[in-house]
């Protein structure tokens, strides 16, 4: 894959757009397995599918991330709202309607590692 500035044309350019795109979509997919281990770990730990807190966090950790990586960070909190939207809903298709506002129940999250801390769980 080339460095979008050694692209000399857009065909070339839109080659390298549509690598970056089969990571991104590789990333998802690891991203909705997360998910899906959420599902399985948070009954025993008491925890509902939505936790306000870890939401806010998360979204504060992708901004910051965006930041410190020259990424528009409107953009990146915006795509992982939709992102989080996403994987409440499949988590409380499985586990119901709970919701924990409080920080308590952020705090019985520790953040995911790495850039972004992208997961909700």
């Amino acid at each position: 894959m080339k460095a979008p500035s050694d692209c000399r044309s857009m065909s070339e350019l839109r080659g390298t757009i549509d690598a970056l795109d089969r990571q991104l979509i590789e990333l998802l997919r690891l991203r909705q397995d997360c998910i899906d281990r959420a599902i399985q770990l948070k009954p025993a730990e008491g925890l509902p599918a939505r936790i306000d807190a870890r939401v806010a966090q998360v979204i504060a950790n992708v901004r910051a991330s965006a930041v410190a990586k020259g990424v528009d960070p409107d953009l990146a909190a915006s795509l992982w709202r939709s992102l989080i939207e996403w994987s409440i809903a499949r988590e409380q298709a499985e586990l119901g309607h709970g919701d924990a506002a409080g920080p308590a129940a952020g705090a019985a999250e520790t953040p995911a590692p790495g850039p972004g801390a992208a997961g909700t769980t």
